[in-house]
């Protein structure tokens, strides 16, 4: 296979994703050419088939994180109508995920450059609103679904980072306390329920 073909047979794509797993793998200092191109099995020429430099590479790998961990995610839950079941299903994706994705630990210690700040900024915006809704459909007011999808969130994020960063250090090691931990956290998030639907059981 001569050089242009080898090119143009990796995708953009093929880099970003490699890119994305190199980021979870060592941040934001991981993702470099030279290193990806070894990986992929390819040389320096098709980085730069696809990609004029690194940051356009780390722009496209933060824009596949945001779509795999953020849209496709909140896309899932699109055929469940119950605003509930739907809080209840992600609330539960996620606390089981919690240390398993090294890719939002690493973006969020690299949140102060100024290639990922945007990004997660519209991130979390995005996460948020898509959780003030769920509580608005539920029947809150929308200060109150503010509230407590903040406070939802901000305790996932928490869960988060402490599961990645130190593994065992919580006390949900297995899945009836993780399943119990759950319970609480939304029978404490949906207390007082306007619309007096309750958390299934």
């Amino acid at each position: 296979m001569d050089m242009e073909q080898e090119r143009r047979r990796l995708t953009a794509d093929d880099w970003a994703a490699a890119a994305l797993t190199a980021l979870g793998e060592g941040g934001l200092a991981a993702v470099a050419v030279e290193p990806l191109a070894a990986r992929l099995g390819t040389t320096k020429g098709s980085f730069y088939w696809h990609f004029a430099n690194r940051e356009a590479l780390v722009v496209a790998a933060l824009s596949l994180w945001e779509e795999r961990f953020t849209e496709a995610a909140i896309a899932a839950l699109a055929t469940e109508p119950d605003p509930v079941a739907r809080l209840r299903m992600l609330f539960t994706r996620v606390s089981e995920d919690a240390g398993e994705n090294a890719v939002a630990v690493n973006v969020l210690a690299s949140a102060d450059h100024r290639l990922v700040a945007p990004v997660v900024r519209r991130v979390v915006k995005r996460r948020i609103d898509y959780i003030v809704g769920l509580f608005e459909e539920i029947g809150f007011p929308p200060d109150v679904a503010v509230h407590r999808a903040t406070l939802g969130y901000t305790a996932y994020v928490g869960h988060d980072q402490l599961a990645a960063r130190l593994p065992g250090v919580l006390p949900l090691d297995d899945a009836d306390r993780l399943a119990g931990y759950i319970d609480s956290v939304l029978d404490l998030l949906l207390h007082d329920a306007p619309s007096c639907q309750r958390l299934r059981q």
